[in-house]
């Protein structure tokens, strides 16, 4: 389950700021030295969301996407103009409660697929109440709780 978040809300994750970005690189594997080196500010609007008008965000509430990294309070940007493609996590609203999962086209069916076991698939039929919402383009994960 997703929840769209007010506008207020949204002001407060991402205000008109920039911030720092760096040209070196972090390593995820062995550590090297740091350079201290700024290639430039960074608008996190600017880096999410590339067409204003049809970006959105959404708060995730529960687990079954856990599987793909995407958890409870985390935030989805998800845009409504890009075409939902095989294998896209999307926002869908079916039976006008919405949902983030998998999409999942074969040739007979379209299947919105949860990202953990403990989860049925949703498979959508010609006269399933469904629609898809958005493409997600970026999750927002919160490591360390305030």
């Amino acid at each position: 389950m997703v929840n769209i978040l007010s506008k207020k809300e949204l002001l407060k994750l991402l205000p008109k700021q920039k911030f720092p970005l760096y040209s070196s690189y972090v390593r995820a594997g062995f550590p090297s030295p740091a350079d201290d080196f700024l290639e430039k500010k960074i608008d996190l609007n600017d880096y999410l969301i590339k067409n204003k008008s049809a970006t959105f965000m959404v708060r995730v509430e529960g687990d079954s996407m856990m599987n793909d990294h995407i958890c409870d309070g985390d935030i989805l940007v998800a845009d409504r103009s890009l075409e939902a493609r095989n294998r896209d996590i999307v926002i869908a609203a079916v039976n006008g409660e919405f949902t983030v999962k998998r999409l999942i086209k074969g040739k007979s069916s379209i299947v919105l697929k949860a990202a953990n076991p403990n989860y049925k698939d949703i498979v959508l039929t010609p006269g399933s109440d469904a629609r898809i919402c958005g493409v997600v383009i970026f999750s927002i994960l919160q490591h360390r709780k305030r």
